[in-house]
């Protein structure tokens, strides 16, 4: 485990897995690096994987002295590549890490080798927003009965209900004022306008029945990014990069090897 430390001090967790071309992996809202168990260590059999943990999460300083944006996320990754010395890496973002990811690609582009979206939206105006119910799951996270609607959302319940430890991964743990800074951050991203500048071959990769982040939003992404791939899984939810795993964690490390670092 090591701490990078971003422009404004913040130490921002991360560890390193595997060999290869390095990989950047970006968890989702709230969450941590070990959102990514079992994925990462598929991963790591080809590719040197760098697992962080956002600012207010896991092992990272949590701040709360201002808010937090998608952009002082991607910086916060930037810093992560500046401390391991790495010059240009794949990055796979899931979720609001997505999010960041986009901003990312828009802000370093020569930072990039390929981009990975899974299950995430462009923000503002044009993102097709989830239904009610699960806004309202998100906002209960912290009871019992929300991190059951959560993990339903992610997951089949048949599948949910034979893989606890995964479930358990997908629910919030950092401190609610953490938990806001996220969510306003999230809600703020407007990546309407990067999309088209992003360079970076891109494959957007979304469950069919993604109910927290709409499918139509994966379309979005496609259509808006420069040569844009997208793959959409039968029958997956939110969180098909387990449930769908290993065809999903193929189809990136294919997308990966077709876009080599320069």
């Amino acid at each position: 485990m090591n701490h990078a430390i971003a422009a404004d001090g913040t130490r921002i967790r991360y560890d390193v897995h595997g060999a290869g071309e390095p990989l950047l992996l970006i968890h989702g809202q709230s969450l941590d690096h070990t959102m990514w168990e079992g994925v990462s260590d598929d991963l790591a059999a080809h590719h040197r994987v760098v697992r962080m943990d956002m600012r207010g999460t896991g092992e990272s300083d949590v701040p709360l002295d201002g808010p937090y944006s998608m952009e002082l996320l991607a910086r916060d990754a930037l810093a992560v590549l500046d401390d391991l010395g790495v010059e240009r890496a794949h990055v796979y973002g899931f979720s609001m890490g997505g999010k960041v990811a986009q901003n990312l690609a828009a802000i370093a582009p020569e930072r990039l080798g390929a981009l990975v979206l899974g299950s995430t939206a462009p923000g503002g105006e044009h993102e097709i927003e989830r239904p009610h119910h699960a806004s309202i799951a998100l906002r209960k996270a912290n009871t019992e009965e929300g991190r059951a609607l959560i993990a339903y959302l992610f997951y089949t319940p048949v599948w949910a209900d034979a893989h606890p430890e995964t479930v358990a991964r997908i629910v919030p743990r950092n401190p609610l004022r953490a938990q806001r800074r996220h969510y306003e951050a999230s809600m703020k991203h407007d990546g309407w306008d990067l999309l088209p500048r992003i360079q970076a071959p891109t494959l957007v990769v979304h469950g069919e029945d993604d109910e927290l982040t709409p499918i139509g939003n994966a379309a979005l992404l496609a259509e808006r990014i420069p040569d844009a791939r997208l793959l959409v899984l039968s029958g997956a939810r939110h969180g098909y990069l387990h449930e769908s795993a290993p065809k999903s964690t193929e189809a990136v490390r294919d997308f990966l090897a077709e876009h080599p670092l320069p």
